[in-house]
């Protein structure tokens, strides 16, 4: 009799060496796929058992239906707002993610995005540079003593939550999601007593299209304090001209933003020069911290979501 071939896992984006490695172990036949132009991956999707992606293409019902046999996606990150998730389990198709291998970075970067906001490090490291000495110009505000509101208590908004612990805070959290969520780190309160409490807003939430624009001007207007914002989340999440406004007006009293609305479908690039006006008022605001979509990118966290990922797949599917 002969031996049943090995199911084919196309890798369509890098990834960290050890999801290979482990899936090859465990017998499947990885083909490397990730320079592939798009006709040759859908020529090659029909063989598909499995395929390891990221944010390359979109995963959308002609891409499932030339993948005949697909029997799972594994999402090396977080986000499926690229992928069709109702025709996928239509298909009985697993959508694997592995928020759990960037959650520890996102934790740690938001800290730090929060630590430069309120303390304007990052502008005064620019004045120093240029010969400036500006010390009153730059007192920094202290997390001691304030109240953070996370929206979003999954992953990400827990780690940050554990890593707020030793400044003195209050921390609480809203998630439309979740019941009973609330712990050590984060009591668990309505949106509207959030809104009443928080100086300090971090956003961890997926996109959704209820999540398109949720922080816009009607939004931000029902905080009973002026925030400062923390978004490691989505941009789309935030309406930039209404966030503008807000840092105009003082009902924001900085913001902090490892992304933005404006980044393409892969988050890997951002032309300055095409953006609109809201964009380059950021770039002008001193108030302002951005950063180009790296809170989860850390070295620890690439080889996180391999290793999730191939723990998933090995607990649902097993040795081949």
């Amino acid at each position: 009799m002969s031996k049943k071939p090995a199911p084919v896992v196309l890798f369509l984006a890098p990834t960290e060496p050890v999801l290979w490695e482990r899936l090859t172990a465990l017998g499947y036949d990885c083909r490397d796929m990730q320079e592939a132009p798009e006709d040759q991956v859908f020529a090659a999707l029909p063989q598909a058992f499995g395929i390891v992606i990221r944010s390359r293409f979109n995963i959308d019902r002609k891409f499932l239906d030339a993948a005949t046999q697909l029997v799972f996606v594994a999402r090396s990150g977080v986000g499926v707002e690229h992928i069709d998730l109702d025709y996928a389990a239509q298909r009985n198709i697993t959508v694997f993610t592995s928020p759990e291998g960037s959650r520890d970075a996102v934790g740690e970067h938001t800290i730090g995005l929060l630590l430069m906001l309120m303390n304007h490090l990052a502008r005064a490291d620019r004045q120093v540079r240029r010969g400036e000495w500006i010390r009153g110009g730059n007192r920094g505000h202290e997390i001691k003593g304030k109240t953070v509101g996370i929206i979003g208590y999954g992953n990400m908004g827990q780690a940050f939550a554990r890593r707020l612990q030793g400044f003195s805070c209050k921390v609480i959290a809203y998630d439309k999601f979740k019941t009973d969520y609330g712990d050590e780190y984060a009591s668990a309160v309505s949106l509207e007593e959030l809104k009443e409490q928080a100086h300090i807003l971090s956003l961890h939430i997926p996109y959704l299209p209820e999540n398109h624009h949720l922080v816009d001007a009607a939004y931000l207007a029902g905080f009973q304090h002026p925030i400062w914002l923390v978004n490691t989340a989505r941009g789309l999440v935030v309406k930039t001209d209404d966030l503008v406004q807000a840092l105009d007006d003082g009902r924001v009293s900085g913001a902090a933003l490892d992304v933005i609305e404006y980044e393409d479908q892969s988050f890997v690039h951002l032309d300055p020069k095409l953006q609109p006006a809201a964009f380059h008022r950021l770039l002008e605001l001193p108030n302002v911290v951005l950063n180009p979509h790296i809170a989860g990118w850390s070295y620890e966290a690439e080889e996180g979501h391999a290793q999730t990922l191939t723990d998933k797949i090995e607990k649902t599917y097993g040795q081949q």
